[in-house]
């Protein structure tokens, strides 16, 4: 007895993205120690690092950001980072690698790739500590100190700035930049607040790779309840259902990724590997968001709990 056997005719039933098969999803799930097995359908240059512990990912996480960082730095090039707000803990360790290096981040671009927002993409004031600007403020900007991200060269997605990502980012790219996709896996597989719903409203997946945003738009029930959890301390009623988001049409043209999947909760709880193995070992298809991530060369760390085995523990 399981889900599959069980769903049909119950509360459940319709409840989840209608591309959603449950067997292949169950499917993806594999031993632990399979779990970095490189696929056929992985880039050559992307790869799945495994860490130890919480501590060992922050650190290696902000360092590959902090990295990327001192190599463009190095080139004399612009630099151009698509930035999240979950995973957190990396950019402590990104402020650490940059002031120990001494490098200016006059030279890096940042787009962060979502923010709450209401029906009209009307968004969070900058000092809510809830608003995504507020996060990034407090963790990355305001640290660096002397050496961050001159204000003019940081975008956030309000109603007026998000539509502007797509021009800025092909000029600077156009220019020679690279662009750095920031992530993290959200439990419906979405990418930014990329929701797997929204594949139904695209004819064709090549339509569905190239939309760029949108405003306001409506995340799924448990994109909210992963947030009330991880976010607002278990208080739902103050979670925002809607945001405004980046789309594939902007996240697909990034020359490097850098992912994290953070998502344990203490006493054997967790959130996030079927997330995380249905990202590596599901085909690519825009129900799924982050299936399309391994396509991109890049790093994705993840905590070696998310591994498995992914078996029944009450708790």
């Amino acid at each position: 007895m399981d889900f599959n056997s069980t769903v049909k005719g119950s509360a459940l039933e319709g409840f989840y993205p209608a591309g959603w098969d449950f067997e292949k999803i169950d499917a993806c799930i594999d031993a632990p120690e399979k779990i970095t097995e490189h696929q056929s359908h992985w880039n050559q240059n992307f790869a799945p690092l495994q860490c130890d512990s919480l501590e060992e990912f922050n650190t290696y996480m902000g360092h590959e950001i902090a990295l990327q960082i001192k190599l463009a730095k190095d080139r004399g090039e612009r630099i151009a980072f698509i930035l999240p707000v979950g995973p957190m803990g990396m950019y402590k360790w990104v402020v650490y690698f940059i002031k120990a290096w001494n490098i200016s981040c006059e030279h890096v671009y940042t787009f962060n790739m979502d923010e709450w927002a209401d029906g009209e993409g009307n968004t969070l004031a900058s000092d809510n500590s809830g608003s995504f600007q507020y996060a990034m403020e407090q963790a990355l900007f305001n640290p660096l100190g002397e050496l961050t991200v001159p204000k003019d060269q940081r975008n956030f997605a309000t109603k007026e700035n998000l539509p502007t990502y797509p021009e800025k980012i092909d000029a600077l790219k156009g220019e020679g930049a690279k662009l750095v996709l920031v992530y993290g896996i959200g439990r419906m597989c979405h990418i930014a607040f990329w929701e797997p719903t929204f594949a139904a409203d695209f004819a064709t997946a090549a339509e569905w790779e190239s939309a760029p945003f949108r405003i306001g738009a409506k995340i799924h029930p448990l994109t909210v309840e992963q947030n009330a959890l991880t976010s607002f301390k278990s208080r739902t009623t103050l979670v925002p259902c809607r945001a405004n988001t980046i789309g594939p049409g902007i996240f697909l043209k990034a020359d490097y990724a850098i992912g994290g999947a953070d998502g344990t909760l203490g006493r054997g709880m967790q959130w996030q590997g079927m997330s995380l193995w249905m990202t590596l070992r599901h085909e690519r298809t825009p129900w799924i968001t982050s299936t399309y991530i391994p396509a991109i060369p890049g790093k994705l760390f993840f905590l070696k709990e998310l591994a498995g085995p992914l078996n029944a523990e009450c708790n």
